[in-house]
């Protein structure tokens, strides 16, 4: 006996409902592509806070330490420019009083200003979390074919990504509901066409996936998370090296100072 499609009061669907092929095929392909966007969500959520982290790691590092060795670099190209005038025949002095300047212009270039207040390290909460899932498995232009979608999708990626590594959750949930109810969501089509949409897009979420394990990868082989990785064991066993760095900087800076006064003239 063939099973009812509809309940008694004739309104909705009931839970014994028979779907052809092409429903049962759309229906697992729609459980497959869930699963796998979520563990997108997932890969994403842990770049972006791995992203944020180093990011305000590197802000510590170089308000903290950064800028004592672009002080130091400083004094030493003051040095060695104090010895080419000194031995202007010298072209050894010359030249390595050019390439310590270049390198003290190098170094201040990338310690940049010293922050006024000091820096905060980076902690996101659950909420931030779950709320950075969300936006990731329904907005990521990765998930969609549609070239406008996408354009969309990528701007609004970005602001999401700006708003975690600030930690505005207000903005994000705000990304999230204006994403959500635009018309451009609004779908009524058959399930020949949906199922093509969602293989496309299970296709889609696979070929991040790859991407984004080729980015963290890169992450986790960078200089900045092996130094961070250092200081945050270091931590944990009781130390804090960039307090120790700091302290090694200031000696050398004591020391470069001190050779500057030996080297300059007393105006008499």
């Amino acid at each position: 006996m063939a099973l009812k499609a509809t309940d008694e009061l004739g309104s909705r669907p009931s839970a014994t409902t028979t779907l052809n092929p092409e429903e049962q095929e759309l229906a697992r392909k729609r459980a497959e592509q869930a699963a796998i966007e979520g563990e997108l969500a997932e890969r994403e959520l842990r770049s972006a806070n791995l992203r944020a982290e180093l990011g305000a790691f590197e802000q510590q590092y170089l308000h903290f330490v950064g800028s004592r060795y672009a002080e130091l670099d400083e004094l030493k190209a003051g040095i060695a420019e104090r010895t080419a005038r000194e031995q202007p025949s010298n072209a050894r002095a010359q030249q390595v009083a050019r390439e310590a300047r270049e390198h003290a212009k190098e170094t201040k270039t990338a310690a940049g200003e010293k922050l006024e207040s000091s820096p905060q390290a980076f902690e996101a909460s659950p909420e931030m979390k779950r709320l950075y899932r969300d936006v990731a498995k329904r907005i990521h232009p990765d998930l969609t074919s549609d070239r406008n979608d996408r354009a969309k999708r990528q701007a609004l990626m970005a602001e999401a990504n700006e708003a975690y590594r600030r930690g505005d959750d207000a903005r994000l949930a705000k990304i999230l509901t204006e994403y959500e109810w635009s018309p451009e969501q609004v779908q009524g089509e058959g399930a020949g066409a949906e199922l093509i949409r969602v293989i496309r897009g299970i296709s889609q979420a696979r070929g991040r996936l790859g991407e984004i394990e080729a980015e963290l990868q890169e992450l986790l082989r960078s200089d900045l998370y092996q130094l961070k990785t250092r200081v945050d064991q270091a931590q944990r066993d009781g130390r804090d090296v960039l307090k120790e760095m700091i302290d090694k900087v200031e000696d050398q800076i004591a020391q470069a100072k001190r050779r500057l006064e030996v080297l300059t003239p007393v105006n008499r």
